[in-house]
């Protein structure tokens, strides 16, 4: 076993996930990184090296494939999840439901999975965390986002009732809801139309995925005593999730 803390990484291939493996391992901590893009996270690891990282798939949509990563995690104090995203921006009337159900397996259930299998491990560990990458989507319901706006507000309950039902155990909860990031979202959302993916960011600033990986690092040093229930964060160009200044 690695002498570092052991720090679980979901959806580490790329975006938020990457950096805050990143991040998390150059803050002490030993990152297993997983996400269904093996390769990816092989390449993250190597770049971090033996002592920092560990690689391993995970698809936290699938059953089998949450056991087989869990069963090679021992010792975990923080799992970060970051698997999740959007699907389409079809209104209600005319939603698929298929899109609503894969957006759904991943930001919900899939975070509820892992958490599972990794809290006798957390709470044992004496100063657990779990942190959850959710969205400003949670609580700003937008035209079109409404299969987005209800996986998020479910992830956002779920982090609610877990703090109410582990109180007074060693864990912690920490929800942290960004605004406008730029990383593959967009370029997922709209089917890998990188022209309609690159016109959500045009004229104004998003966020980085290194910019949410420095406040995962810092929830995750906080002492054992401070839990941040919610962070919001926002680029100072967006007000609301409709509401965003853009330079002509």
């Amino acid at each position: 076993m690695p002498e570092r803390p052991v720090a679980v990484v979901t959806g580490a291939s790329s975006g938020i996930g990457a950096a805050s493996a990143r991040a998390l391992a150059a803050g002490g901590w030993h990152v297993v990184a997983g996400a269904r893009r093996e390769s990816l996270v092989e390449a993250l690891a190597g770049e971090l090296g033996p002592d920092a990282a560990t690689a391993l798939p995970l698809d936290v949509t699938n059953e089998v494939s949450v056991e087989d990563f869990l069963r090679n995690v021992s010792g975990c104090r923080l799992v970060v999840h970051c698997a999740g995203g959007a699907l389409g921006l079809d209104r209600i009337a005319d939603a698929d439901i298929d899109m609503w159900r894969s957006m759904y397996e991943t930001n919900v259930l899939g975070v509820l999975r892992v958490t599972q299998g990794l809290l006798p491990a957390l709470i044992a560990s004496g100063d657990g965390q779990v942190i959850v990458i959710g969205s400003v989507a949670a609580f700003e319901p937008y035209p079109g986002g409404a299969g987005y706006n209800a996986a998020k507000a479910g992830v956002a309950a779920l982090c609610d009732v877990l703090r109410l039902e582990t109180l007074g155990q060693p864990l912690r909860v920490c929800e942290i809801d960004p605004g406008m990031v730029e990383t593959e979202f967009s370029l997922v959302r709209f089917g890998g139309d990188a022209e309609a993916a690159g016109a959500v960011y045009r004229g104004m600033t998003p966020l980085s995925a290194e910019d949410v990986a420095e406040v995962v690092a810092f929830v995750a040093s906080r002492p054992a005593h401070v839990d941040l229930d919610r962070v919001v964060m926002r680029p100072r160009d967006q007000a609301r999730v409709g509401l965003v200044h853009r330079q002509d």
